[in-house]
């Protein structure tokens, strides 16, 4: 028997499995600094202990999104080991803050399962949890991928596609920071006097800004999240795969297209859900990624006085500025530099 782990196959899953994910992890003052030299977020709560003690934290929690990429890089080798693409995600919650010297780990249960017409893949949908090492829920999320079957002869288990929320309700946003102390926030060293109150919905934004993906940087990235899928780290087999070379990671743009929207969003100092996310097309190293944001929605939270919800779909691109706010074309298709298209809730103070 081999002692080695080849990863799951669409057919290793089933309706109602858990997957309880190795390997625990302690995010570290390091693994902070790492993703900040990453991607040059700028956000100040994230930035500045003092900055954020003064608006009602303890200190600077973790990035939201680098607490769903270590939580997420759990889930690969049990999940997407032998993925073809992630294909999207939904219903994601992010239900308490994190801070250097947390441990976190991650348990995923299969929601659904639909083999390909091709007979060679299949599409599984999980929901995946992270956790701190005394229970307390930090992130929950649906995601689905599509995975490639072990022996294509296999049968097709019966279609099971779950129904998904299209967006996370407002009042469940608030949870998951402290009362903010508006009187202490200094807009100034925030970067922008915008305030939840200046946005309107419709109002679309051009962060302006491009940044250029280096092999380095995106392989660098996808090791600091322990995310061990093949078709970001071995250009042996990649080469012979469709593209010729690996893709990066699909988290990598969305952190990128985050850290591009402090141009215009600067006070959004917290991602509360994801609604839904779709990565339309590869990125690889050497392109440049633009990004631009529509505001969808705004809401007022119960029971919240201090912060003000917008849910924002963010738009990135590669090697194409977003002055004209691309997304579609004349069909109704994604233009052809669209990479990501990104469905979220964030907070600002009101």
């Amino acid at each position: 028997m081999t002692k080695t782990n080849q990863g799951n196959f669409f057919e290793d899953f089933s309706i109602g499995q858990v997957i309880r994910h190795a390997t625990p992890r302690t995010v570290t003052a390091g693994d902070v600094a790492l993703y900040t030299s990453l991607y040059g977020s700028r956000f100040a709560v994230q930035s500045s202990d003092a900055f954020a003690y003064a608006a009602g934290y303890s200190k600077a929690p973790v990035d939201d999104l680098l607490v769903f990429h270590i939580v997420f890089g759990k889930t690969v080798p049990d999940i997407s080991l032998n993925a073809v693409a992630n294909l999207g995600y939904a219903g994601g919650r992010f239900l308490s803050p994190v801070y250097p010297g947390d441990t976190l780990s991650a348990v995923s249960e299969v929601i659904g399962l639909k083999e390909n017409s091709n007979g060679k893949t299949g599409v599984v949908y999980v929901r995946s949890t992270g956790y701190r090492s005394d229970g307390t829920e930090v992130l929950d999320y649906v995601r689905w991928v599509m995975v490639r079957k072990r022996d294509e002869a296999s049968p097709a288990p019966d279609p099971i596609v779950p129904v998904l929320p299209d967006a996370i309700e407002a009042d469940a946003l608030g949870d998951a920071c402290p009362i903010l102390d508006n009187g202490e926030w200094d807009y100034d060293l925030s970067g922008s006097p915008w305030r939840f109150s200046d946005y309107e919905v419709g109002e679309r934004i051009d962060h302006v800004d491009g940044m250029t993906v280096e092999e380095a940087e995106h392989q660098i990235a996808t090791r600091l999240y322990q995310n061990t899928a093949k078709v970001h780290f071995n250009q042996h087999s990649e080469g012979q795969g469709r593209f010729g070379r690996r893709l990066i990671y699909g988290g990598h743009v969305i952190s990128l297209a985050r850290a591009l929207s402090f141009n215009g969003l600067s006070n959004a100092f917290h991602i509360a859900a994801i609604n839904g996310g779709r990565h339309v097309a590869p990125l690889f190293a050497g392109d440049t990624v633009y990004a631009w944001s529509g505001v969808r929605e705004k809401a007022e939270i119960e029971g919240r006085t201090d912060v003000g919800a917008l849910r924002l779909r963010t738009i990135a691109t590669k090697n194409r500025p977003c002055a004209d706010h691309p997304l579609t074309d004349y069909d109704g298709k994604y233009e052809p530099e669209v990479i990501l298209d990104f469905d979220y809730w964030v907070l600002l103070p009101r």
